[in-house]
Order: C-alpha cells, then sequence, then structure tokens
C-alpha cells in the first residue's frame, strides 16, 4: 500500500507540475502576443514623431518670403502686392519690421543659419542624448524629444522676429536630439530580427521622406488662407497626441524593463570602431547632395532655365515616389540577399554620384526631376541598407544597446545639414553651380568602394555580450524570457503543455537553454 500510495503522490507531483509548466507556457505565449501588437504600436509613434519633425523642419519654407519683406522693412500679407516677395497675396498675417533692414548679403548669412541652427544645435546634443539614451531606456527620452518638439512648434506659431525664429528652430533641434534618436534606437530594439527590423526601419526612412515633401505644400496651403499659425498649432496638436499614446504604450519606468538590461558601450568607443565609422561615413556622404541642392537649386534653376515659382516650388515633390520605391525595393532584396546590404548601399552611392553630375546639364523644369529622383533614390538605398547594419555591428561587436551608435547616425545626418545651408551658397558663389554638383558626385563615386570594408560583416559572431551572459544564466523576468523566445525564431510555436520529458520539466529546461547554444546564429542577417 506503501508503495502504491507513493506511486500516486508522484503521478500527483509531476501532473501539478505540468500543469504550472503550461500555464507558464500559456503566459508567455500570450505575453508575447501582446509584445508583438505594443511594438507595432510603438513604431507608429516613432513613425509620426520622425514625420512631426520633418514636417517642422521643412513647414516655415513658406514662410520665410514674409520675415525677409519683414527684413527689408516692407510688410507682407494682403497689403504686398501681388507676387511682390515671391510668396504671393493672401490672407497672411502682417509680420511688422522690428530690425533694421538689412542689405542682400546679410539676408542670405541669417536664413542660411536659421536653417542651420537646429541641424548645429542636434549635432552638438547628440553625443549627451545617445548616452543618456543607453543609461535610462528608450522610451523616457522619445517623450522628452516630444515634449520638447511641442514648445518648439508653439514657439514657431507665435513669432514675429527673426530672434524668435532662430530659438524655435535651435530648440527643435534639441527635441529632435532626443526623438529622433531614441525612436530609431527603440525600432532596433523592439524588431531585434530580421527582416522584421529592416521592414521597420524601412517604413520610418519612408516617413521621414513624406515630411520633408508634403510639409511646404502643408504649410503654404494653410498659411496662405488660414495664418500662419495654423499649420505650427496642427502641429503641435499631433505632437501632444503622439506623446498620450507613447505614455499609454510605455509610460517611462513603469514597467522596469530596464532593470535587467546591460550597459551600452560608451560613445566614444563606438565612433572608433572601424566598421560604424565607415557606416557614418557613407550615411554622410549620401546626404551632402541633398543637403546642399535645397538651399541652391531654386536660384540656379530660375537663372538658368527661367522657371517659375510653381516649378521652384513642385522641385522635391516627384522624388518622394523614388524614395519610397528605393525603401521597399532594398527591403525585399535585403530579405532574399541578406549577405549584400553593402553592395545596396554601394550601388545607392553610385546612383546618388552619377545623379549630382547630371543635375547641372539639366535645361528645363522635366529634365531637372530626372537625377534629383536618382538622389533621392540612392539616398534609400543607402539609408535603408546601413542603417539595420548598424544595429548589427553593435550586436555582434558591443552590446545590444542602440542610444549610442544611432547618435552617432544622427551625428552624420547633422554634420551635412548643418553645412549645407552655411557652405553651400558661398560654394556656388565663388566656384559655380557646376562645380559643387561635380564634386559631391565625385565624393560619392569615390567613397562608394570603401563599403567594400562592411563585406564579411554578415559572417561575423557575436561577441560574449552582457546580454549573453545574462541570457546563459537563464531568465530573470518576463522581460528576458520574452527577448529569449522572441530570438530563437518569431516563427516558431510553443510546444503544447503535454509534450514533456519524464521528468516533466527536461523541454522547458531544453528551451531555457536553447538561446546560448543558438546565439551564434541569431545575430546573422539571414
Amino acid at each position: 500500500m506503501s508503495e502504491a500510495g507513493g506511486a500516486g503522490r508522484a503521478r500527483g507531483a509531476v501532473e501539478r507540475l505540468s500543469e504550472a509548466v503550461g500555464e507558464r507556457r500559456r503566459q508567455l505565449g500570450t505575453a508575447m502576443g501582446e509584445a508583438r501588437r505594443q511594438r507595432r504600436l510603438l513604431l507608429v509613434v516613432v513613425c509620426v514623431a520622425l514625420l512631426l519633425d520633418n514636417m517642422l523642419y521643412m513647414v516655415i519654407v513658406p514662410i520665410i518670403p514674409d520675415y525677409i519683406a519683414a527684413m527689408r522693412g516692407g510688410t507682407a500679407g494682403p497689403s504686398a502686392p501681388a507676387g511682390g516677395n515671391g510668396s504671393g497675396g493672401g490672407n497672411r498675417s502682417l509680420l511688422p519690421a522690428r530690425y533694421p533692414p538689412a542689405s542682400g548679403d546679410n539676408e542670405d548669412v541669417q536664413i542660411g543659419v536659421l536653417f542651420a541652427s537646429k541641424a548645429i544645435l542636434q549635432l552638438l546634443v547628440n553625443p549627451l542624448s545617445g548616452t543618456l539614451i543607453d543609461r535610462v531606456g528608450y522610451e523616457a527620452p522619445l517623450l522628452a524629444g516630444l515634449a520638447v518638439m511641442f514648445l518648439s512648434t508653439a514657439t514657431f506659431a507665435f513669432a514675429e522676429n527673426y530672434a524668435t525664429l532662430f530659438a524655435a528652430r535651435s530648440l527643435q533641434g534639441l527635441g529632435s536630439a532626443f526623438a529622433d534618436t531614441a525612436g530609431i534606437a527603440l525600432i532596433a530594439d523592439r524588431y531585434a530580427e530580421e527582416p522584421a527590423r529592416s521592414r521597420a526601419l524601412g517604413t520610418a526612412l519612408a516617413c521621414i521622406s513624406f515630411g520633408s515633401l508634403a510639409a511646404p505644400p502643408f504649410g503654404g496651403v494653410l498659411y496662405e488662407f488660414a495664418g500662419k499659425r495654423v499649420p505650427f498649432l496642427v502641429l503641435a496638436c499631433v505632437c501632444v497626441l503622439d506623446g498620450l499614446l507613447l505614455l499609454v504604450l510605455a509610460p517611462p519606468g513603469g514597467t522596469g524593463a530596464r532593470a535587467n538590461m546591460p550597459v551600452g558601450t560608451p560613445i566614444h568607443r563606438l565612433m572608433i570602431d572601424p566598421y560604424i565609422a565607415v557606416v557614418a561615413g557613407a550615411l554622410a556622404t549620401c546626404n551632402i547632395p541633398l543637403a546642399f541642392l535645397e538651399p541652391t537649386i531654386a536660384n540656379w534653376m530660375k537663372d538658368s532655365m527661367g522657371a517659375s515659382e510653381w516649378e521652384v516650388g513642385l522641385t522635391w515633390l516627384p522624388a518622394f515616389f523614388p524614395h519610397v520605391l528605393g525603401v521597399y525595393v532594398t527591403v525585399r532584396l535585403a530579405a532574399a540577399y541578406p549577405h549584400l546590404q553593402w553592395f545596396y548601399g554601394a550601388l545607392g552611392m553610385a546612383i546618388i554620384g552619377a545623379s549630382s553630375c547630371l543635375v547641372p546639364a539639366c535645361r528645363n523644369f522635366g529634365q531637372v526631376i530626372i537625377p534629383l529622383c536618382g538622389i533621392c533614390f540612392g539616398i534609400a538605398l543607402v539609408d535603408t541598407a546601413l542603417l539595420p547594419t548598424l544595429a548589427f555591428l553593435v550586436d555582434v561587436r558591443h552590446v545590444s544597446v542602440y542610444g549610442s551608435v544611432y547618435a552617432i547616425a544622427d551625428i552624420s545626418y547633422c554634420v551635412a545639414y548643418a553645412l549645407g545651408p552655411i557652405v553651400a551658397g558661398q560654394i556656388v558663389h565663388t566656384m559655380g553651380f557646376a562645380q559643387l554638383n561635380l564634386g559631391m558626385g565625385l565624393a560619392n563615386v569615390l567613397y562608394a568602394p570603401v563599403l567594400l570594408f562592411l563585406k564579411n560583416v554578415c559572417q561575423m559572431k557575436p561577441s560574449h555580450s552582457e546580454r549573453n551572459i545574462l541570457l546563459e544564466e537563464g531568465p530573470k523576468g518576463l522581460y528576458d524570457t520574452i527577448k529569449m523566445e522572441e530570438r530563437k525564431g518569431m516563427g516558431k510555436s510553443l510546444q503544447p503543455a503535454g509534450e514533456m520529458d519524464e521528468n516533466g520539466m527536461g523541454s522547458y529546461h531544453r528551451d531555457l537553454k536553447g538561446v546560448s547554444e543558438e546565439d551564434s546564429s541569431d545575430y546573422e542577417y539571414s
């Protein structure tokens, strides 16, 4: 009887253990499903933040002529002669001249500094923001960036002079240093597997392009018919809604998800990594043509081909479509041939170089659209191929924390856009528009072979980082367990609770050990 009773108790213990493990698996499956839904919504939040930042960057373009008129001591708006300031009449608010008239050269300098001030401050703050993001996580800096962007947008709405515009523009750079870097890093963290990471980053890039191209007509129409404050107030309201959605999805510090995360590699160590340096150089070089053409191509079109105002205004709009096409093509190619990411970037730089050299040869509006579309298509190839490569390099060579590495990427962009509005005009004045384009094209063509240095990146194995040590010790919480299961393969379904070994825990322990055994392949593109 005693033996029978012992066997019954053993069977009962095994059954209870089986039920406990089954319940744990059900909880894990539910949590993983919720995590996937949450990350999709977080992707929406980040895309809206990037869209807002780039719309705010370009929406002031229709407003600048009024401020030029004010600097000259005139007025703008309904009392101005039709077409007198290059922007037409309408119901715009009057902007009184609160500073003395300036010479044309001084006006150009002021406008150039105004456009560059955002990128300059963003460039200075990015090293600090990247380090802070690595320490406190992604959600709080993203929320702080949205809050600063809201203040910047509100300041734009009520600005009445150059000094206030300059302050608002600089404040936007401060917000962008946190919102842009934290947003891209959040995408890389939540989409840890390929090709989902490339698709998510490609979506973000498409939103950046759409924001830059849609902002001038958006601002111009609302500014014309509803007044100068309306476009900024609309953007401010969207910014508030985006911040509230982020608070609902991921309250900063609310879940303690960062408690078990490793400390990221310092940004100065990432900067001297040769592979990351090559990627950063490519990102800066490929964006120079766009950053230098934006402030110079309008005057060149008017002088060389007698372009009308509507032609100048629509110059960059068709380029949105090849940019989105470039993102789509690169994502599909990266999914099919992930080991050729370096080639997609090199091809993009070659296309950018050739297109830049063709711009001065154009003689009418229809012709100039073609090389500009080529430039944007090439930029899409480079960005979409190399942004996921940065995250992969951090995964295999450092610690999988992404704030600092995407701060480096943002610095690369800011170098181009800080120099463009200030330097491009001077180069055109001293050397000529054709020489500017030939120089930019040659720089991209010469840099393309440098990306051969990244040819064997996809064959790298991960270093024994703090995250690997953490996962080999077993999960300390639900966050680690979810991340571990995702790294084992998003397509695998969980085993039923009843499929167990004799001791009732064999398969569960094998699942926990599987991460360290499969770690060498989880980080590869394929």
